[in-house]
């Protein structure tokens, strides 16, 4: 018997799901970006969701999920699998409403998510690729820990749309967005907000050579597991999902391919011209918007999910000698 497609969210769940994280996490600052604009050409808006708390969007869908657990489900702890973000993001959240959390992560994975995961007082668990790291947390929900899947899961792709939902209010005139995309549950969301708010808006999204699981679903007609060999951790998913898949396929106006080199040089024209610290999953969305620029012309006003900002100086500093940038 052939599966039914899943169920897209809508604008209500997003909206719902911003009534629910109220309080719990900020709403980040929506800002048009002069350095930005002269760079490219054309007005742009920048959402900085690197303000966020812990450091990027992951903060919203993680307090969604821990908010929806029933009390035996809170009792017993929860797991995530994380290539970073989302494990810290797990964490933080977990501690401060008092779940025990486990968070399994390749290890790969930056240094300073592993401390920042541990010193929130979840206990982490390292594996040697990322497919071992999803195969680990299968494991562990066997054993009765509640997973909090950092995207594949329609309760954290409604409150990650909610970025989607402030850029709309918050924004001036768009026509297009580009949004990174790991394992698509960001973009999901905020495509679907936007598209429900703002009809006829472009929603693009961009991923790194090595870790472009959503370009091979939408390839093969679903989702398959793809080689990762990208830097960028935070982006590098074994897989799309069905949901994510759908949504994108839905939503989308087409998913870009930047290099890793590309994404670090995004990073560091970020801090000179628009004064933002961040890491090379939120530096893809520059070049990305000049591939969109090359497609759509000159007339576009852009908006860009600056996505997350937890790479330390060293890091960047390493990723840049290594490629030669300056």
């Amino acid at each position: 018997m052939r599966r039914r497609p899943p169920v897209l969210i809508t604008v209500a769940d997003v909206e719902a799901a911003a009534a629910h994280i109220d309080g719990h996490v900020l709403r980040t600052p929506t800002v048009s970006s002069p350095g930005l604009s002269e760079l490219l050409g054309v007005p742009v808006t920048a959402k900085l969701e690197l303000l966020q708390r812990t450091g990027s969007f992951k903060s919203r869908g993680a307090t969604a999920k821990l908010l929806s657990l029933t009390e035996p489900e809170r009792a017993a702890g929860v797991v995530a699998v994380s290539g970073g973000n989302h494990g810290i993001a797990t964490a933080v959240m977990a501690g401060a409403l008092g779940i025990d959390a486990t968070v399994v992560m390749p290890r790969t994975a930056p240094r300073r998510a592993v401390e920042t995961a541990e010193a929130a007082g979840a206990h982490v668990d390292l594996a040697d690729t990322m497919d071992a790291a999803f195969a680990r947390v299968e494991e562990l929900r066997r054993k009765g820990l509640t997973l909090v899947h950092p995207f594949d899961d329609p309760v954290v792709i409604a409150a990650q749309g909610t970025v989607g939902l402030e850029l709309a209010e918050d924004a001036g005139e768009l026509t297009d967005v580009v949004v990174s995309i790991g394992g698509g549950g960001l973009i999901s969301g905020v495509a679907a907000a936007l598209q429900a708010r703002r009809p006829g808006i472009r929603v693009w999204g961009v991923e790194t050579e090595g870790a472009q699981a959503m370009t091979a679903a939408l390839a093969a007609g679903g989702p398959v597991p793809v080689e990762l060999s990208s830097i960028v951790t935070t982006l590098s998913a074994p897989s799309a999902s069905p949901l994510t898949y759908e949504h994108v396929s839905a939503h989308v106006t087409e998913v870009l391919t930047v290099t890793d080199a590309e994404a670090v040089q995004g990073v560091l024209d970020l801090a000179e011209h628009a004064k933002l610290w961040t890491e090379p999953a939120a530096g893809c969305v520059l070049p990305a918007a000049r591939q969109v620029l090359h497609r759509v012309g000159s007339d576009a006003k852009l908006g860009l999910v600056i996505c997350g900002g937890n790479a330390t100086t060293a890091d960047v500093t390493a990723w840049a000698e290594g490629f030669g940038l300056r």
